[in-house]
């Protein structure tokens, strides 16, 4: 059973008034981004030293305190308040005014560093651009006008994951997913004039490559031998951030390097180092297509009925990626129970796979409720795994299928592989199975279309917009108490009170 909540417990308004200091300041302290725990000490923090904080927000309000938001998310805020009065004079504060006033026991001045700033709504200059602030609310095609701009914040946000730093990583991300989603090529820093999720120094990078045509931070990182060596050993099949920067210290820098000093690898990282030269070869869709065909064949022969979905890059419409993902089900709920290694043997005893490890399904609902961890995908039964792909059946899908435009890998100038797929007359490709009950087929499909940064912030509107939990197997409402149901992917967007997306258009 999942726990009730515990009531919270307020201070009577006129005990807080008799303890009160400063009566002048009244606070509210906006949830919205923070959490109730960290709004819950706040609260009694400032109480503890005199301040009178209020838990709902009224006219009588005169210092609002947030942190996180901008001054445009806590000006919407505010108007959607029945005590909101547009001619009030209410301070809308970042949580540095608060922390500061609580170490100086007293109210301090509020300074222009404290305000929050409002840009001026666009209304009246159609030349400004609007944009939501969230990458859920927004169609963003595979196809845009500023691929000039956001690679180069990809760059900078993927040496931040490599670095272990994944609020700023994140942040480039969503500044990349902006432009994506403009519909016309950026010119000027004018252009950007009110848009969200630009912060300082994505504006800094993006003004120099308007006007320099490239970006020093980017080139001098782009160049690194630290991000050139972290892209080669995560590029390893089973080798993550941790491990690669562990590496990375003790001057490994390729997989080569890995061979020859005898690193200690476990099984899934001996195929990655074995298979690397394939695995970094991006997978066509006329081969994620023969794979389809193949797991298809698999699945209705151990399943008769079950439903196969391509999933990932190629369900949004992309024409290569790095690997193929599929999800599985039955419309009888229990008839997948078991099924991955049933697939997997009959996938072995055809030959088709060099690598492959599967996991049971740990998802229960009943244990799993609201406080489960965010990133569920996993929990689902799965099979990680490396296909064995004949190139004479790719060869024969082609010949029915429209060629695919030309896609430079950029590495072109790599060493040759050690085995020749071309000679051998099969490669290897990374594919990934995940069988999910009929029941959360609509939550698992969301959750494996992508892309990562549609579906962090899709989880991030159901936290902090609706006060649900989504992962890729339920949503949850807090307010309830209940789990919704869905059969469908645009039920879960009404439910978050969204406009449907279509896959197509998650590219952020």
């Amino acid at each position: 059973m999942i726990p009730l909540k515990r009531r919270k417990v307020s201070l009577p308004v006129n005990q807080q008034n008799d303890t009160c200091k400063f009566p002048h300041v009244s606070i509210f302290i906006l949830e919205r981004k923070m959490g109730t725990s960290r709004r819950a000490f706040l609260t009694k923090l400032g109480r503890s030293k005199g301040f009178l904080i209020k838990e709902t927000y009224s006219s009588s309000i005169t210092h609002v305190v947030s942190e996180n938001n901008s001054g445009d998310e806590v000006q919407t805020w505010l108007e959607s308040q029945t005590g909101w009065d547009a001619s009030s004079s209410v301070h809308s504060l970042d949580i540095r005014w608060f922390t500061e006033s609580m170490e100086a026991g007293r109210p301090v001045i509020v300074q222009e560093r404290h305000i929050l700033k409002v840009n001026p709504k666009p209304s009246g200059d159609p030349s400004a651009m609007q944009m939501k602030s969230y990458a859920c609310q927004r169609r963003t095609p595979l196809k845009h006008h500023n691929s000039f701009l956001t690679e180069a914040l990809e760059i900078l946000s993927q040496n931040a994951e490599y670095n272990d730093n994944e609020g700023r990583s994140v942040a480039f991300r969503r500044a990349a997913s902006v432009l994506k989603a403009l519909p016309c090529r950026v010119k000027s820093m004018e252009d950007l004039r009110c848009l969200p999720c630009l912060g300082d120094h994505s504006q800094r990078v993006i003004k120099e490559i308007l006007e320099d045509g490239s970006s020093r931070e980017v080139e001098s990182t782009r160049q690194s031998e630290q991000f050139q060596a972290m892209k080669a050993l995560t590029g390893i099949f089973g080798v993550g951030v941790r491990t690669a920067d562990r590496w990375f210290r003790e001057g490994l820098r390729s997989p080569d390097d890995l061979i020859r000093t005898g690193q200690q690898l476990n099984r899934a990282q001996q195929a990655g180092v074995q298979y690397y030269n394939d695995l970094q070869k991006p997978v066509t869709k006329v081969e994620a297509d023969v794979i389809s065909d193949i797991v298809e064949k698999a699945v209705h022969s151990v399943l008769p009925g079950a439903e196969i979905q391509l999933m990932g890059g190629f369900r949004r419409g992309k024409e290569v990626g790095h690997d193929v993902d599929f999800l599985i089900t039955h419309p009888e709920e229990g008839k997948e129970e078991g099924l991955m290694p049933k697939i997997t043997n009959w996938l072995e005893e055809q030959g088709l796979l060099l690598y492959q490890k599967t996991t049971r399904n740990s998802y229960l609902e009943k244990m799993d409720g609201p406080a489960r961890p965010p990133n569920n995908m996993d929990r689902f039964e799965r099979c990680f795994s490396i296909f064995k792909l004949q190139t004479s059946a790719v060869r024969y899908k082609s010949n029915f299928t429209a060629p695919a435009e030309d896609v430079s890998t950029g590495r072109e100038n790599e060493k040759p592989s050690e085995r020749d797929s071309e000679e051998s007359g099969w490669r290897a490709v990374r594919v990934d199975l995940v069988v999910s009950p009929y029941s959360q087929f609509a939550f698992a499909t969301l959750g494996w279309t992508g892309s990562k940064l549609f579906e962090r912030e899709l989880r991030r509107w159901a936290g902090q917009e609706k006060n649900m939990s989504l992962s890729s197997h339920a949503l949850y409402d807090s307010k309830q108490n209940l789990y919704l149901r869905a059969k469908t992917e645009e039920e879960i967007f009404a439910y978050l009170g969204l406009e449907f997306i279509p896959p197509s258009e998650r590219n952020a």
